[in-house]
């Protein structure tokens, strides 16, 4: 079965490329615009992704509140987050960060390095 990794990014041309790349890596890749939409889907599903790759600059809900909402939901704290943004910040608990504008190539070492750990998965 696929590791699934969430995306959660408001510009839908970065949010749709990532969704495809992981695809056709062998992810499952699930999207949301925003913090608030990201939640909403978390707390309705019972399978996690394994990953959520996040945005910190959004409308509705950014980044920072959407972390502070995901690590007081027991639920949902434990599910690692890979900070993309072209917002530095250090103080935000991540379990990795990948600056904007990235290249495929890092995201997607991130994303294997993190997401697939005991996976079936394996990188060719």
């Amino acid at each position: 079965m696929a590791e699934t990794v969430m995306v959660v990014e408001d510009d839908a041309l970065i949010r749709e490329m990532v969704v495809q790349v992981l695809a056709g890596e062998g992810f499952t890749a699930v999207a949301a615009s925003n913090g608030a939409e990201a939640l909403q889907y978390l707390r309705r599903t019972y399978v996690h992704p394994a990953l959520i790759l996040l945005d910190l600059m959004m409308p509705v809900m950014d980044g920072w509140q959407f972390r502070a909402e995901q690590l007081k939901d027991p639920a949902l704290a434990g599910i690692p987050v890979v900070v993309m943004s072209a917002t530095p910040d250090d103080e935000l608990p991540a379990a990795a960060r990948v600056q904007k504008p990235f290249g495929i190539e890092t995201l997607l070492d991130t994303v294997w390095r993190l997401a697939s750990s005991g996976s079936a998965l394996h990188r060719a």
